[in-house]
């Protein structure tokens, strides 16, 4: 199971680069807050992320109506707790995202592909954290979130990338 966390902490860090910062004219300065936010990561420490969750935090406070700070304070409170599984702060965080998650299904703007990618990579952590116990009990919840999202958007590169390192996660898992 190290090898999964190997490839979920690639994955993790590839969707930091990746991931564009959409907003509109009215939101850019939110948009930029968020970009200067996400920019602070460093990969290789995980006190940046926790940084970089408090700030996105402080920015989802500012801008309670947006769905974009919620999108990206949970992305990146499951990214730390996917790379960090037995971190002190990762049920807290874990807590968090779960609670961001609710409060983007509260959100107009929410993309609805981009909610079910994160309910699924939220149960996907968990089963991360405690492969023998969660495998079974989230395996269908992960599966279940992740072709939602695909469903709705086949264009959305996260979902399909992380249903990629689930399979191949399970797979080595079974066959171990």
């Amino acid at each position: 199971m190290t090898s999964l966390i190997s490839k979920l902490r690639l994955l993790a860090i590839a969707v930091m680069v990746a991931t564009p910062c959409v907003c509109n004219a009215q939101d850019a300065q939110m948009g930029q807050l968020i970009g200067q936010s996400m920019a602070k990561i460093d990969q290789s420490t995980p006190e940046t992320f926790l940084t970089c969750i408090s700030e996105l935090k402080r920015i989802e406070a500012m801008y309670p109506e947006a769905a974009a700070p919620k999108y990206y304070a949970a992305l990146q409170s499951l990214n730390y707790s996917v790379l960090n599984p037995h971190a002190e702060a990762t049920e807290g965080l874990l807590a968090d995202a779960a609670g961001l998650i609710a409060g983007l299904e509260k959100c107009k703007d929410a993309d609805k592909s981009d909610l079910h990618t994160l309910k699924g990579f939220l149960y996907m952590v968990r089963i991360v954290q405690d492969p023998a116990q969660n495998g079974r009990r989230y395996y269908l919840d992960v599966m279940g979130n992740f072709e939602k999202a695909l469903k709705i958007n086949p264009d959305n590169d996260l979902a399909r990338d992380l249903q990629q390192k689930f399979f191949d996660g399970m797979s080595q898992a079974t066959a171990q």
